[in-house]
């Protein structure tokens, strides 16, 4: 767990803090989904399997949660952009997190 937390350490505010607040409403959001270092950053599973991630946009410091099975998911909130498997949802550590955003579209990805 030692390079996730120099991960989250090595982040700028804003983008820190909105990270840690987003971490720890998908580790709240149900006992199952488990935190893990994979591709050098963030991951989490759920059940076993590989379920979403935190990141950050290159060309701008945006963090996002990436929803694995993104393609599966119908929520308008969610981006396709180039990805063919996942979708993100872009979070602006300027603003509040959106929670209730957030749990919706954890809970939409968990039932694929």
């Amino acid at each position: 767990m030692r390079e996730i937390s120099e991960y989250y350490d090595k982040q700028p505010e804003p983008v820190k803090s909105c990270l840690l607040g987003v971490r720890h409403i998908i580790l709240q959001h149900d006992p199952e989904i488990i935190e893990a270092w994979k591709y050098r950053m963030p991951f989490f599973t759920y059940r076993g399997k590989m379920f979403c991630y935190l990141w950050i946009r290159r060309n701008e410091p945006i963090p996002y949660l990436g929803i694995v099975e993104g393609k599966l998911v119908n929520d308008p909130d969610l981006i396709q952009e180039k990805r063919a498997r996942m979708k993100i949802l872009l979070i602006d550590p300027k603003r509040d997190i959106p929670v209730r955003k957030i749990k919706r579209i954890l809970t939409a990805a968990m039932q694929i």
